[in-house]
């Protein structure tokens, strides 16, 4: 498994289709996955620190499992298939539950807990984007800007079907 960190949500033009884009930690390879507008909301809401007045629904479950002197411990993303990701929540004593890939990173944002990738679905869903590589070759840092910057370069010409096999 591989580590990967979210590094942002943002909306796809010209559908309006919502995606957040994951990177491997120890790597330039990046993964789009296309989610739906509430799981991008609850992820952007965990990424900037926003705590709604009441709980979401990806608050709630981690409330549960907290009060059931629980613990999710990761989440994994364990295969794309058709372009669907699968993902599990890892729990103290190992026991796994099945989620959608978008509800896993929402819960891991507001555990915290890593969030690691099957080596085959990065192989399969992975991309790099060209200017990280160029960046690093440069001797430039990976800061926050740069990365926004080649996020929106890449939503400019990528479509859900550049992925399917």
């Amino acid at each position: 498994m591989l580590e990967v960190e979210v590094v942002g949500v943002r909306i796809e033009l010209p559908s309006n289709q919502p995606l957040v884009l994951l990177k491997e930690k120890d790597g330039e390879r990046h993964i789009p996955i296309w989610i739906g507008a509430p799981e991008a909301s609850a992820i952007a809401f965990a990424q900037q620190g926003i705590t709604p007045p009441r709980p979401m629904t990806h608050d709630l479950l981690v409330d549960v499992v907290r009060e059931l002197g629980r613990t999710v411990t990761e989440v994994r993303l364990v295969e794309v298939r058709d372009t669907v990701f699968y993902a599990e929540l890892v729990f103290d004593g190992g026991n796994t539950v099945s989620s959608r890939a978008s509800d896993a990173l929402a819960v891991a944002l507001r555990v915290p807990c890593p969030i690691y990738c099957a080596e085959e679905v990065m192989e399969d869903a992975g991309v790099k984007i060209a200017e990280a590589a160029d960046d690093e070759e440069e001797g430039g840092g990976e800061d926050e800007e740069k990365e926004l910057r080649q996020f929106r370069e890449f939503l400019a010409d990528v479509e859900p079907e550049d992925f399917e096999k």
